[in-house]
């Protein structure tokens, strides 16, 4: 996979290989080996209301409590999870709501799932999913975890305005062996316009998304979002690859089909000029 190629994003790219742990890295290290690293990395920017916000947060509560996202972690090698919940806004503002945690039954579940229903729920300013991306990047080198598998579940309402090129970084973490899938969010009336959302599906796939089994799954209603998240889960931390429509992540600014990577920011520096 080719990399959107910058001095800057050589150097992290660099950075990262260089930093990231081989095969032996975990010789002699106190760390429990799981099927699956997942980062819940969740929008939380100005675009949502509180209802929103508090919907969406319900959404993931109900999710770890189901039976079917049970099964899916039990269905595993090793039948147990790491997981972390984190919202975000811009590139350098993110709440870690819940840390690492091993999940490997209904008891430990309920225990994330009581911490994200105790937790306040607010706000955060601007949308930065190449943040959301970088920092994910960075969480699993401190998980204490090794998954067979890592994978960034991105949910969002909108395209990326801030903190750099977010196909840029969707490479670098594909070429970090890391997956990222989609949970775009696509209503109608935001600040940003209706065109831009009634594109927003294309750009997740084209943008955002990459890396082995990655997969979107858009929302067009938040009557639908608990199950689709509850879905989404069962999707990714199942042993076995069940079948769902997918759409790989491309490289690039743009592509054929006219998709361009930049549009958030773009759409951000004229309302900013307004």
């Amino acid at each position: 996979m080719s990399v959107v190629w910058t001095p800057l994003a050589g150097l992290v790219l660099a950075a990262l290989v260089l930093g990231a742990p081989g095969k032996g890295a975990f010789a002699g290290q106190d760390v429990a080996v799981v099927d699956v690293e997942l980062v819940l990395a969740v929008d939380v920017s100005s675009s949502m209301t509180a209802d929103e916000l508090a919907l969406q947060r319900q959404g993931y509560i109900a999710a770890l409590r189901s039976p079917e996202v049970l099964r899916a972690i039990e269905s595993g090698r090793y039948g147990r999870v790491a997981l972390t919940y984190v919202e975000w806004g811009a590139s350098n503002s993110r709440r870690v709501v819940v840390p690492w945690t091993l999940v490997d039954g209904a008891a430990r579940a309920e225990h994330v799932a009581t911490l994200l229903e105790q937790a306040p729920v607010r706000n955060l300013f601007q949308t930065s999913i190449s943040g959301a991306i970088r920092h994910s990047m960075r969480a699993f080198a401190t998980s204490g975890f090794r998954g067979l598998r890592r994978i960034i579940d991105i949910s969002g309402d909108g395209p990326n305005n801030q903190g750099g090129m977010v196909a840029a970084w969707r490479d670098i973490a594909v070429e970090n062996g890391i997956t990222i899938n989609g949970l775009p969010i696509i209503l109608e009336g935001r600040a940003f316009g209706d065109e831009t959302i009634a594109l927003l599906e294309d750009y997740y796939s084209h943008c955002v998304i990459g890396g082995p089994r990655a997969f979107l799954l858009p929302v067009r209603s938040w009557d639908h979002f608990a199950e689709a998240v509850r879905w989404k889960l069962v999707l990714e931390l199942s042993h076995f690859a069940v079948p769902v429509q997918t759409v790989a992540g491309r490289t690039g600014m743009a592509d054929a089909a006219g998709v361009d990577c930049l549009i958030g920011e773009k759409i951000w520096s004229g309302m900013e000029q307004d």
